[in-house]
């Protein structure tokens, strides 16, 4: 059997679209927001936040919550929030706090799972690990899982889309943009809900520690190779889409782990740009 056609064998399951859906719109959603994060010097925001969901995650297993989105998301947001609304006269500067706050909810989270452990976590070790790296989870998303991942995408989406400009003023200068009217900190606020539902989705497909990677190298791969910010936005969007596509496809071909797959499908495209750049005369 041809490699064609083991893949046309595989895109027949049902399983495996759902896969695909969801990791192309997962990693849409990021690098969108990567613009934002990487120039407003916030890409350990990505960091901080998966641990800080993971630490979420460990409660709400040992707890064997039936759904725990509802102890992730809402905790994850809340520290967003937080982190996104310190200023310089914070006593915890931002990056400080994004520090503290990654190690503790780390450390934390794997305390409680090998404390309490929950009555489906026989296998502490296993979980931590895919949580931590991503696992074959993604592969049997059924149709709810799908469709709430979609609406939480087109949401995403429809905010980058429609606020396009008041994001791009807050991003390059929050005082210049609230001295012509806009309300800076609301935005900064929405950014960091928008932020942590993207990170929480993203755990699913990538695992907490590589969750940075999916926000931060299809921007500074497109960065490499044109200028203007709408076009880094866009070329972001498609560079991330398709290494997502690419690294769940050679992930079921070769066995590998889908999260660390797609990462490393990533650097390669990052290496392949700054090239690219170079031979065109970018910077």
């Amino acid at each position: 059997m041809s490699v064609l056609e083991m893949y046309v064998n595989y895109l027949s399951h049902s399983l495996v679209r759902n896969a695909i859906i969801v990791g192309v719109l997962i990693a849409l959603c990021s690098s969108l927001l990567g613009t934002t994060i990487v120039l407003k010097r916030l890409s350990f925001i990505g960091d901080g936040l998966s641990h800080v969901a993971f630490g979420a995650l460990a409660v709400a297993m040992c707890f064997s919550f039936t759904n725990n989105m509802l102890i992730v998301l809402p905790v994850t947001i809340l520290v967003a929030i937080i982190l996104m609304g310190s200023n310089d006269k914070s006593k915890v500067k931002g990056d400080a706090a994004i520090a503290v706050l990654s190690v503790g909810a780390l450390a934390v989270g794997y305390l409680v799972l090998n404390l309490f452990p929950g009555k489906n976590s026989g296998n502490v070790a296993g979980d931590v690990c895919s949580s931590l790296f991503g696992s074959t989870s993604i592969l049997t998303l059924g149709g709810e899982d799908v469709w709430i991942c979609i609406v939480l995408s087109l949401v995403v989406i429809m905010f980058f889309v429609v606020l396009y400009h008041r994001i791009f003023a807050v991003t390059f200068d929050e005082n210049f943009a609230a001295a012509t009217g806009i309300k800076s900190k609301l935005y900064r606020y929405l950014l960091a809900i928008i932020i942590a539902v993207v990170i929480v989705l993203s755990m699913q497909l990538v695992g907490s520690l590589l969750i940075s990677a999916l926000i931060v190298f299809p921007v500074l791969s497109a960065e490499r190779i044109v200028r203007s910010f709408f076009s880094v936005v866009i070329a972001s969007a498609i560079i991330g889409s398709l290494c997502a596509f690419a690294g769940i496809m050679l992930s079921i071909l070769w066995s590998t782990p889908i999260g660390a797959t797609v990462v490393c499908v990533n650097i390669i495209v990052f290496i392949l740009c700054i090239l690219l750049g170079k031979i065109f005369g970018r910077k």
